[in-house]
């Protein structure tokens, strides 16, 4: 089972977030997620040749009300 297929908790949040996972403990889409990325709403990291996503952990928990 997959850390996405799982509740995922905020305690064992990784520092560095997957598309996937936002979009799982925001509960909206992956889509809604990259749309958020391009407007500046929730700034994304490009990783690795590919350019895949990452989302800084204190990004996500103060879009949810949680950050400092």
């Amino acid at each position: 089972m997959s850390v996405v297929d799982q509740k995922i908790s905020i305690d064992n949040l990784p520092d560095l977030l997957t598309v996937k996972e936002v979009a799982q403990l925001l509960r909206v889409s992956v889509l809604t997620i990259k749309r958020w990325g391009k407007r500046g709403k929730l700034p994304a990291i490009r990783i690795n040749s590919r350019g895949d996503r990452r989302y800084k952990k204190e990004a996500v928990l103060w879009l949810l009300g949680m950050g400092k």
